[in-house]
């Protein structure tokens, strides 16, 4: 499962209301429905930032991230496939826009707060060593002989690169910065901290 798809998917959360989709399947109206529902159950009025709000988006998509795969079946879609995988996710982000998700309109407006408190950034340089898919993805560099991981949750400064295939970047020296976010690991049933992905220059 790409992470373009939750990246894409946030996108047009905060940015469109009107896009051509197609008619959504069973498992499509289901995932929709699951996000829907995850974010009612969230008390608007505790969500003091940007931050905050990107936080309880994830956890939620996070939650029902599984039913991405079986939507991609029912489209036919094969996981790997990058470009269709993240026109799957902007759809889905549609989805919740067309079917007046009046809890996901209002978490978009503020997850597109730029006034909001936003986490200090930091870069990290190394060799890309693989692409770890865990639900999302995980892009391992190697520093000084140690692996590092950083997690492929939105959209960012360089992903471009990332989304024409990865194989062809494995080796390649890069600088990545992120920022620390904490979020819901379902098979670990806990929040974790993690690097989230800000940017990445090819060195």
């Amino acid at each position: 499962m790409k992470i373009t798809v939750l990246s894409l998917f946030c996108f047009f959360l905060t940015q469109l209301a009107f896009a051509q989709t197609t008619t959504p399947g069973p498992a499509e109206i289901k995932i929709t429905d699951s996000i829907c529902n995850c974010i009612s159950r969230v008390d608007m009025s505790k969500i003091q930032n940007k931050k905050e709000a990107y936080a309880v988006f994830t956890d939620c998509f996070t939650q029902h991230s599984a039913l991405l795969i079986e939507v991609a079946e029912e489209r036919k879609i094969s996981i790997s496939d990058d470009a269709e995988m993240n026109k799957l996710g902007t759809e889905i982000g549609t989805n919740l826009l067309k079917q007046n998700c009046s809890a996901a309109l209002k978490l978009g407006m503020k997850m597109s707060d730029d006034k909001s408190g936003e986490a200090t950034e930091s870069s990290t340089q190394g060799v890309v060593k693989r692409i770890d898919l865990k639900g999302f993805n995980y892009i391992v560099i190697t520093e000084n002989g140690a692996e590092k991981s950083f997690l492929w949750l939105r959209q960012f400064t360089g992903s471009e690169e990332w989304m024409n295939g990865t194989a062809k970047l494995i080796g390649k020296k890069v600088k990545i910065t992120w920022q620390e976010i904490e979020v819901y690991l379902p098979q670990a049933k806990g929040y974790y901290k993690v690097k989230e992905i800000t940017a990445i220059t090819i060195l």
